[in-house]
């Protein structure tokens, strides 16, 4: 069955954990939106939810650093980190191991993929989760590309395995949505954090909403950590959103540079229907 929904949103930590020190009227903007994105979501009626994130050394480390993995059980737990430094409870969110499997098996046929029957979640899809599924009643398909240890998977393939994700899940009887999370532009755990790059995150959005493979692709390394930190290398799992709406433009909801939430907010999706 064809894709039913597909977005992205920021994931940052101090979304959840540090919300009483933002500007009240900006992060009231910025939850408002993401109850629109839960609202769309919920209105797709989805079977299953594809999560691309960027998990922080939680579930994979320098000694085991796949470029690309996907989960495949039943349940996962989370938050991973101290639920009262990141303001979620406890939680368990299910899993669908027999989707699961059928969609990993599918992206085999073009990308090296790893897999996983155990994963813990840490802020990078248990926030979104918090907003987008907050009764965890849809089953949750983590899948993890490397953004935080180098040598990164170049952004085309990025782009391929999203076109891997849209084409598992077309072939899929169920009805599946698929949701990017993580930056834009930030600094985070340095000296810098809290500086946002604006303009830089706006031109990213643009090439975003155009689902313009080649200028989504062009970036270069170097210049995303220079102009957006090393949070920036996270564009990777918007780009995999982009190669699964299949050229579809896109609208921005939301965004705001924040700073005491460490980075740029944003809230888009694509119009699939």
């Amino acid at each position: 069955m064809p894709l039913v929904y597909a977005g992205v949103c920021s994931h940052a930590p101090g979304i959840t954990g540090r919300a009483e020190r933002a500007d009240p009227e900006v992060r009231d903007r910025f939850y408002e939106a993401l109850d629109g994105m839960r609202e769309r979501l919920e209105a797709a009626r989805p079977d299953a939810l594809i999560v691309v994130a960027a998990e922080h050394f939680a579930n994979f480390f320098m000694n085991n650093m796949p470029a690309f993995a996907l989960g495949m059980a039943e349940g996962y737990d989370g938050p991973i980190e101290d639920p009262d430094w990141l303001g979620i409870d406890k939680f368990r969110a299910p899993g669908n191991r027999d989707l699961s499997g059928r969609i990993i098996g599918e992206v085999m046929q073009t990308i090296d993929v790893a897999y996983a029957e155990e994963w813990l979640f840490d802020h990078g899809i248990a926030v979104p989760l918090h907003f987008l599924t907050p009764h965890f009643d849809v089953p949750i398909i983590p899948a993890n590309i490397n953004c935080q240890g180098p040598p990164l998977a170049p952004l085309h393939r990025a782009w391929a395995f999203g076109e891997a994700l849209r084409r598992a899940a077309d072939a899929a009887p169920e009805r599946i949505a698929i949701i990017g999370t993580g930056g834009i532009s930030h600094w985070p755990a340095t000296p810098d954090s809290g500086r946002i790059n604006e303009p830089w995150d706006r031109e990213f959005l643009d090439r975003w909403c155009r689902n313009d493979r080649e200028a989504l692709c062009g970036y270069d390394d170097a210049e995303v950590y220079a102009r957006a930190g090393q949070g920036g290398f996270e564009i990777r799992t918007f780009i995999a959103v982009s190669a699964a709406a299949e050229g579809t433009p896109g609208a921005v909801h939301f965004y705001a540079p924040i700073p005491i939430f460490a980075v740029g907010c944003t809230v888009a999706d694509y119009q699939l229907t």
